[in-house]
């Protein structure tokens, strides 16, 4: 575990998608941070920010009343810059320029791999998991994910009423990426039919209109279908099956209204937990480490250790799902 001098200026920014809890993130690293003696400094719209030096402290007031809003308030921004050498080199000359010692980063496997570049440049990095997408190999939680899970379920079960009421097929696309968790959870708590996962999705179109056809003779009224972003083109789909079947069938994709809104009492407390958590281990000369949830309790991984790790579909939760 690499281990180097006591630092004194913490820096936090917040890179990728957004998810809501990343503001509970940011306010538990800065209060922790100021809590062990350290000074903050907020990094706006994440490595894109970096290079530009948009670069301010923060006090443990520019975070209150912030724990309860979506979103991030440090902003967020992809950097193609960031992916290059120049670009890393560059971000860490900055650091040392406004005196930064080492850097939270909360966000994706894409943010983990710019964090790693920058603790190989000599600054302290640790990764905080901030995605919808739960496709972090190391961690059973990702800041966001339970936000946007439960505001999917909630858009889902509003259209199932009118499905039923049309007696419609209906199929449902939420995000995840290549990842489909989002579809997994809402695809069981939603009761769909079908569930349909990057993971395990063979493409076989006519099993599901068979399927629907079948239901349809044993007087079921509607039919859910819950469509992963990693395979997508569900409005396509719905106009084979229902040229396939003659029943209507509509798609909707929610889109990224799951990214945002009041993150719940999960993302808040796991969140603040994660952020505290990354202060400590800078304060106590960590780098290169990432924060997870593993088993139960809040641990971490060496960043390379972490980004080789690998993450699919439990099996056993899908084939319970198929049962369902």
């Amino acid at each position: 575990m690499a281990k180097s001098k006591e630092i004194k200026t913490i820096g936090v920014l917040t890179s990728g998608g957004d998810a809501s809890g990343m503001n509970a993130a940011i306010r538990a690293v800065v209060r922790k941070a100021i809590a062990n003696g350290k000074k903050v400094m907020g990094i706006q719209r994440g490595y894109a920010g970096l290079l530009n030096e948009e670069i301010a402290e923060m006090k443990s007031n520019d975070v209150s009343e912030i724990i309860q809003r979506g979103g991030t308030i440090l902003r967020t921004a992809r950097c193609e810059e960031f992916r290059h050498e120049e670009g890393q080199a560059q971000g860490a000359e900055i650091c040392k320029k406004y005196g930064i010692d080492g850097i939270v980063v909360i966000g994706g496997d894409g943010s983990y791999r710019g964090a790693q570049a920058l603790a190989n440049h000599g600054v302290n990095t640790i990764g905080v998991p901030g995605t919808i997408d739960l496709d972090i190999s190391c961690t059973d939680y990702t800041i966001g994910f339970d936000t946007a899970v439960n505001t999917a379920m909630e858009a889902i079960d509003k259209i199932r009423d009118t499905s039923s009421s049309h007696e419609r097929c209906s199929i449902i696309e939420v995000m995840g990426r290549n990842a489909g968790y989002i579809a997994l959870w809402c695809g069981v708590a939603n009761g769909a039919e079908n569930i349909l996962l990057p993971e395990k999705y063979d493409y076989n179109e006519q099993a599901i209109i068979d399927d629907i056809i079948k239901s349809r003779k044993y007087g079921k009224t509607h039919h859910l279908i819950i469509n992963a972003e990693g395979i997508g083109h569900s409005t396509s789909m719905a106009r084979r099956i229902e040229a396939a079947t003659g029943i209507e069938t509509r798609a909707t994709i929610l889109g990224y209204m799951q990214r945002g809104g009041a993150p719940t009492c999960k993302d808040r407390y796991y969140a603040s937990m994660m952020g505290a958590y990354a202060a400590d281990l800078l304060c106590s000369g960590k780098s290169n480490r990432v924060v997870a949830y593993k088993a139960g309790e809040f641990v971490d991984y060496d960043i390379d250790e972490a980004l080789a790790m690998t993450k699919t579909i439990n099996e056993y939760e899908y084939q319970v799902a198929q049962v369902l």
